[in-house]
């Protein structure tokens, strides 16, 4: 562990300098696995944040109250300690300059970290593929990668942000408030100005099936929708980060 870095108060980015020559695609992850002394470990996978180039990696961690891994990232990991990481993993969720646009990237809570990836991997390489973001946190403080994102909204005329918060309704001037609905997609999709070449969501489970839904009914064809997605939260339970269409 060569660097830890607070993002949120619930978030933090810790920088890996990986043993061996670590070669990812933006888009990929890594799993993490710790043993306990008395031989019990656990596992999980982390999406990789910054580009694909320099000697460390960056892994955003949200601490959860219940998890056995990230309270011990948040709790005890420390500069120097060694960390046992196995990657990269993922060959679909990714995107290379190669790729082209547009493209629409669509993010709740920590699921906007592969997506970072993705704009830093555009930035690096220097192109001006168009890239439309659209990005729902609780909160103002709670949005990860929140001054650089903002910084490269307001300087790249390639790259366009739509931020909207669930808890925190008129808090923050020019951001919006409440969850991603299908006029947010539309809206997404005029700045791009058509449907987008790729289309990558990423979030909790129902946050990631009901996105995908508005995609395909404002005419993104399902095969450019490429979708990550963690944990099994049913979306009666999830957080208001989108809005779930009432059945038929």
């Amino acid at each position: 562990m060569e660097r830890i870095l607070d993002q949120t108060p619930t978030v933090k980015s810790f920088f890996v300098r990986p043993a061996n020559p670590f070669t990812f695609v933006a888009g990929q992850h890594v799993d993490i696995r710790l043993t306990a002394p008395d031989g019990y470990q656990a596992q999980r996978s982390y999406s990789i944040g910054s580009a694909p180039n320099g000697e460390t990696i960056e892994l955003v961690i949200e601490r959860l109250e219940v998890g056995e891994v990230s309270p011990f990232f948040h709790e005890v990991v420390q500069v120097g300690d060694p960390i046992e990481m196995r990657g990269p993993i993922g060959g679909h969720f990714n995107w290379l300059p190669e790729d082209g646009g547009p493209i629409l990237l669509v993010g709740g809570g920590s699921g906007v970290v592969p997506l970072v990836s993705m704009l830093r991997e555009r930035q690096l390489f220097n192109v001006d593929t168009p890239f439309v973001l659209v990005y729902s946190a609780r909160t103002f403080a709670d949005v990860i990668f929140r001054d650089e994102l903002m910084r490269l909204a307001d300087a790249d005329r390639g790259f366009s942000l739509i931020l909207t918060l669930t808890r925190e309704p008129g808090a923050v001037p020019g951001v919006r408030t409440g969850r991603i609905d299908r006029a947010t997609i539309v809206e997404a999709l005029s700045r791009l100005g058509g449907p987008p070449r790729l289309a990558f969501i990423c979030g909790a489970t129902a946050f990631v099936e009901v996105a995908s839904m508005f995609l395909v009914e404002a005419g993104v064809p399902a095969s450019r929708i490429r979708t990550e997605r963690y944990g099994g939260i049913p979306a009666e339970k999830l957080d208001a980060t989108v809005a779930v269409a009432p059945e038929q």
